[in-house]
């Protein structure tokens, strides 16, 4: 029989988690040192480091149920904004931390660079794409990727879409980027004010969401947020389920370490758009000559080993991660049976978040979470239309069979 105990913060009930799934575990495991070892084969240490930091994000991630679709979902439909101020942490602690490494060029053999996006047309665009496909298709980049680790089936299919549309986008790269002009690269940190100023501004700005968010739930009344299943004493730091405020610091250093090793922030998507490429090129379509590939980095990575792609190994390693995590958390089951109508949404939603992330030069992580932590305009600009495709979304979930938070029933 389940056990449950009653949540402080919320006055709700909390399971407490299943026992873990060792099997689970253990072919996780072997997959992931399996695939390390790969890795250190083809592209060397660096790389493998690389990986790791994604096999954390995929434990964070998970642990922390740290999400973008929902939070967003859970502000927009009953002004419930816990998950919006975990962002503002997560945003507060990378700001900083990039702050350092950018503003001293600290970096592992290379000097960093940040995560710069032109403010214009695209990014307006892509990012309202992507936040109705965010609704449609029931996650964000990081949580497709976690999801999926974690045995959701159903998330596959919106993966499937999304790979799909980051190659639209990807084929479709001329027209917005030659025929609609860009507006200019806005870095806060490269004015007088240099780093200290941009961080003291995105700080302040950080603290009049929070303060505003305050606000909106006072007047709104929200109901609760739906706590997860939780391990209970030291087991919880192994098996889960993190308070947000864990998960947003764990991302922010995590990010931080990306920048440090790799020498550029956190992104998830060009692998999308690098893996649906060379599936093309399996039965002779030459995408070699579209003008997406035609960028040099882009193009040395479309001829080598995926395996050699940061994003794409630190994609495998959240998979992975989250598969080991949600076994620990006695949470991996494989979904089956998912209705017609679900499976519809997925794909428009996989879609519009594919074709969305390209268009805006990312997603909520690489343009909204790395753009800010980077001090780029553009990140913020790309939230501001991610919530406002969240209203659009919202109002079309229904004809696909997907449900909307209400005011007298607990969010997740």
């Amino acid at each position: 029989m389940a056990v449950a105990d009653e949540s402080l913060s919320t006055g709700i009930t909390r399971p407490v988690a299943p026992p873990a799934k060792w099997a689970v575990i253990g072919v996780g495991a072997v997959l992931a040192v399996g695939l390390g070892g790969w890795i250190f084969a083809v592209g060397g240490g660096k790389t493998v480091i690389l990986y790791v930091l994604g096999l954390l994000f995929g434990l964070v991630l998970f642990h922390s149920r740290f999400g973008f679709t929902s939070a967003w979902r859970q502000l927009v439909a009953v002004g419930q904004p816990k998950a919006l101020r975990a962002h503002m942490l997560m945003l507060a602690v990378a700001c900083v931390l990039f702050a350092i490494l950018l503003g001293g060029g600290i970096g592992f053999g290379a000097t960093p660079q940040a995560s710069l996006q032109p403010v214009g047309a695209g990014v307006v665009v892509g990012a309202f794409l992507f936040g109705v496909g965010m609704q449609l298709g029931g996650s964000c980049a990081s949580g497709t990727l976690y999801a999926v680790g974690s045995g959701q089936t159903s998330i596959l299919i919106t993966l499937g879409g999304f790979i799909a549309g980051s190659v639209l986008g990807a084929a479709n790269f001329t027209f917005w980027s030659k025929t609609i002009p860009t507006g200019p690269t806005v870095s806060l940190a490269k004015t007088p004010l240099g780093y200290p100023g941009a961080l003291a501004i995105s700080l302040a700005a950080m603290a009049v969401i929070v303060g505003i968010s305050y606000w909106v739930e006072r007047r709104r009344k929200p109901p609760a947020v739906e706590e997860p299943p939780t391990a209970s004493g030291f087991l919880r730091a192994v098996r889960g389920a993190w308070p947000l405020w864990v998960g947003a610091i764990g991302l922010a250093v995590l990010n931080a370490a990306t920048l440090f090793f790799s020498g550029s922030p956190w992104g998830i998507t060009f692998a999308f758009a690098l893996w649906g490429s060379k599936f093309l090129q399996l039965f002779g379509v030459d995408v070699a000559h579209w003008a997406y590939w035609q960028v040099p980095k882009n193009a040395a990575a479309l001829d080598a080993s995926v395996l050699l792609d940061k994003t794409s190994v630190m994609d495998f390693g959240i998979i992975l991660g989250a598969l080991i995590a949600s076994a620990a958390a006695g949470a991996f089951v494989l979904h089956r049976g998912i209705p017609w109508k679900l499976a519809l949404g997925a794909v428009i939603g996989g879609v519009l978040m594919g074709y969305g992330a390209r268009l805006a030069g990312g997603c909520n992580i690489g343009a909204y979470f790395s753009g800010i932590a980077s001090f780029s305009l553009h990140g913020w600009l790309w939230g501001l239309l991610a919530i406002a495709g969240t209203y659009a979304g919202l109002r079309l979930r229904p004809l696909f069979g997907l449900a909307n938070p209400k005011p007298t029933d607990a969010v997740c």
